[in-house]
């Protein structure tokens, strides 16, 4: 029997053992490599040609590119490879932006490893596989696949976006003032902008926001 080649996208080594000791003595299966982003794993198969995999398994929140981005670009570039999603994230927006992205399942990372195991091989057999918790997610989704839910940001300019994400790490305006090179005054009208676009109550409500987004923003 052909065995499955697997690609890992995972930047947590405590998953990447776990996941490499299930699969050890999987004889069905092949691990053409473990990678942390999405750039590295696009690179391996571009320069790959003949070994190229037949399933990706890919957290969703990584540096440099997203499991939304590379999701994208692999449904763009090699459409037949099958991806399933693997993260802590269950909120509607980002396991809908996975879906609208192509992938073939989504697995939540409290997961038993025999679960991500039985995910592969459905996948890799043109089967969709989803974690049981994210049932209502994905039947939605189904039932209508061309609405993607939206996200509030989508009213908001690239800049204002980028402010947003500093406000959540933390930053106050004078220091995303110095990073984004400008004037403090600017960042406090990008501020009242955006307070308003959003339809929140001020600078506490706006703060509250950009650090729950720091956690599911895909975009």
């Amino acid at each position: 029997m052909k065995k499955i080649k697997l690609i890992i996208v995972e930047d947590h080594q405590s998953m990447i053992d776990g996941i490499d000791l299930l699969l050890k003595y999987e004889e069905q299966i092949e691990v053409l490599g473990y990678f942390s982003n999405g750039n590295s794993v696009l690179e391996f198969i571009r320069e790959s040609h003949k070994n190229l995999p037949d399933v990706i398994l890919t957290d969703v929140k990584m540096p440099e590119m997203n499991g939304v981005e590379l999701t994208k670009s692999l449904k763009k570039e090699f459409s037949y490879i099958k991806v399933i999603a693997f993260s802590m994230l269950s909120k509607e927006s980002v396991v809908q932006q996975m879906l609208h992205a192509g992938v073939s399942g989504y697995l939540l990372k409290n997961s038993s490893l025999d679960f991500i195991l039985k995910a592969i091989h459905e996948v890799h057999k043109d089967r969709s596989f989803f974690d049981p918790a994210l049932k209502e997610i994905v039947t939605d989704y189904q039932r209508n696949p061309q609405k993607e839910k939206g996200n509030d940001e989508t009213v908001l300019t690239k800049s204002e976006r980028e402010i947003l994400k500093l406000i959540g790490e933390g930053k106050i305006s004078s220091e995303i003032a110095n990073i984004r090179f400008t004037a403090v005054s600017t960042i406090e009208k990008h501020r009242k902008n955006m307070i308003r676009k959003l339809g929140l109550k001020g600078k506490n409500d706006l703060l509250r926001y950009a650090v729950e987004k720091k956690f599911d923003d895909l975009s």
